[in-house]
């Protein structure tokens, strides 16, 4: 390869990078933008508590049908049609949830956007993962940071346009439109489907193909191995996250500000520790890393559910933010090496470990409305515990 050429292709892997990257915060953008927008769109639309569970559930359930096909059919030869053909969807579906004037509209949009999303930004992180097989814990480092910034920054968009005397509607239309422009940037590269993995006997050349290596992935003890942390790591990250606020309330006994000024500093301190993840991950191993954090979450963990000072408990918080930024970038990014050419079916097997391990949140109000929701917090313990015996 001569040197223009290999310097034209480093500048395409750079672009390419920092165009999937911006996929994913805008992602992250509109997610927060939709959290915060709810009681809005609920006002403006005369949505019921029943519709607005809908909202959340029926799409969710569309989407985890519909994306483990997709993730194979990425890896069997259509990953740029798939990848921009989501994008102009997920384009649509903002469109249409800036136009909903009905339950029904607004729900065909959500549809619409979910499996939409999975294609555009899905496999967009599992082809940022085979441009640099070699670099899979520091990719998935800067896609965390950028999923971030994005939810933080999500809120804050809102709350700009409405200070602007502008509409949640305002706001969907513009990110319509960021989508449109990011599509057509991603137009202009190509987008290349994964070489088949050494670990498989013959390349995928059919969707039935796909099925079956996806299967024989299951079969593989290390795969098995980061699929299942992935699930148990999350109870620390999203699960908590889901219970802090009620828990501050609750159990704590303070008020809803303070119970919203607890789970921001917890995120803020999480984009922190997303920052910080990429230069330490230049110079420390990520599995190294993952084993020291999880020895002191599982120290912390108790002590925040332990110290009656409600000062404590938030500067506790915040390292608990801290130290657990990095391990989905970790696990995913480990998940990946497994998997070498086969990034398309890692985004089909996390979809259906995803449909256990969404089951957690469920079970935990069970046992939260049965026994209470302070002896249900020191269920997610199992996190660290997991991570620790797994690792040693």
């Amino acid at each position: 390869m001569s040197l223009d050429s290999k310097n034209k292709t480093t500048r395409t892997v750079i672009l390419l990078t920092m165009i999937f990257l911006v996929i994913e915060l805008l992602d992250e953008l509109v997610d927060g933008v939709r959290g915060a927008a709810y009681p809005l769109i609920r006002n403006d639309l005369h949505l019921s508590y029943v519709q607005v569970g809908l909202l959340l559930t029926i799409p969710n359930t569309v989407s985890s049908l519909i994306e483990p096909i997709l993730g194979i059919w990425g890896d069997i030869g259509q990953r740029r049609q798939l990848i921009l053909g989501g994008g102009v969807g997920f384009a649509i579906a903002l469109l249409l949830i800036s136009l909903s004037d009905n339950f029904s509209w607004l729900l065909v949009a959500f549809v619409l956007f979910y499996p939409a999303s999975g294609a555009f930004v899905s496999l967009s992180q599992a082809t940022l993962m085979d441009m640099e097989p070699t670099r899979h814990e520091q990719n998935m480092a800067r896609w965390a940071l950028a999923g971030s910034l994005g939810n933080v920054l999500g809120p804050l968009a809102l709350a700009g346009a409405i200070a602007f005397h502008q509409s949640w509607r305002s706001v969907f239309l513009l990110l319509a439109v960021l989508t449109v422009l990011l599509v057509g940037m991603l137009w202009q590269y190509p987008i290349a489907t994964p070489s088949a993995s050494a670990d498989v006997d013959q390349p995928m050349h059919s969707f039935k193909d796909g099925i079956r290596y996806a299967i024989q992935s299951l079969k593989r003890g290390n795969v098995l191995r980061w699929l299942t942390l992935l699930q148990f790591s999350d109870l620390m990250l999203d699960v908590l996250s889901g219970f802090l606020a009620l828990y501050f309330v609750d159990v704590v006994g303070v008020n809803n500000t303070q119970a919203s000024f607890a789970l921001t500093a917890w995120l803020g301190f999480g984009l922190l520790g997303d920052f910080l993840l990429i230069p330490l991950l230049e110079r420390v191993q990520g599995l190294a890393y993952l084993k020291v954090s999880a020895i002191l979450v599982l120290c912390l963990y108790p002590a925040f559910l332990l110290v009656p000072n409600i000062n404590l408990k938030l500067v506790i918080l915040c390292f608990l933010g801290l130290l657990n930024s990095g391990w989905y970038s970790i696990l995913q990014g480990q998940l990946y090496t497994a998997m070498p050419g086969q990034s398309g079916t890692v985004m089909t097997l996390n979809n259906l470990a995803g449909f256990v391990g969404g089951l957690a949140p469920f079970a935990l109000g069970l046992v939260a409305q049965q026994y209470g929701l302070q002896p249900t917090m020191w269920i997610l313990l199992a996190a660290p515990i997991a991570l620790l015996i797994a690792l040693f």
